[in-house]
């Protein structure tokens, strides 16, 4: 049985699902972490709720994925996968359907900063994020230009991902018992007790 890291945050979330938000952090990571064509990119992804977001966004351009079946729109399709990551250089983000079908390219979210508590330093991205996480049910995944992965909830940013250390956690420990864990500098360090 697979064990997701984030399954907490789909408590209470309409469309939550964890298999999807898990596929969407993966691909968010993979951006983060390879870019395009040699040079960093930042997007934004929406997960669930998406009747809501899609009454709080709208597209400034043709949107790419539109008209486009279903089931060729699955975030666990390797083709949509990629499609995705190409699709992420152009402005606006993307709406996720809680059943993992990406709905929608190219979203500009309507946002507001008012009673967002964000650090400084984020940018729109960012507070588009927060803003449509507060106003709706759904999750928000930021992938900054600065390869840093950051996920919204309600309004407020609950978790940070650095690709590396996401990729790492993905492998297996190859230390046989006894041994522990600890941080040291905000570095998750295992080592023989």
């Amino acid at each position: 049985m697979k064990t997701f890291l984030f399954k907490h945050l789909c408590d209470g979330r309409i469309g939550c699902k964890p298999e999807v938000l898990e596929a969407v952090l993966e691909v968010a990571v993979e951006i983060a972490r390879e870019g395009r064509e040699g040079r960093r990119i930042g997007t934004l992804l929406v997960i669930g709720d998406e009747k809501e977001v899609f009454a709080r966004s709208r597209t400034l351009i043709l949107d790419p994925l539109l008209g486009h079946p279903d089931e060729v729109k699955r975030i666990d399709n390797p083709d949509m996968r990629e499609t995705l990551k190409e699709l992420a250089q152009l402005d606006g983000g993307f709406v996720i359907s809680g059943e993992g079908v990406v709905l929608s390219a190219t979203r500009y979210f309507n946002a507001t900063s008012t009673g967002l508590d964000l650090p400084l330093g984020l940018g729109g991205r960012h507070v588009a994020a927060a803003s449509i996480s507060k106003e709706t049910q759904a999750i928000a995944i930021a992938v900054s230009e600065s390869s840093i992965v950051r996920v919204f909830k309600g309004g407020s940013l609950i978790a940070e991902i650095i690709p590396e250390l996401w990729l790492l956690s993905k492998h297996d420990i190859r230390l046989k018992p006894p041994y522990k864990e600890e941080t040291v500098q905000g570095i998750a360090i295992i080592a023989k007790e």
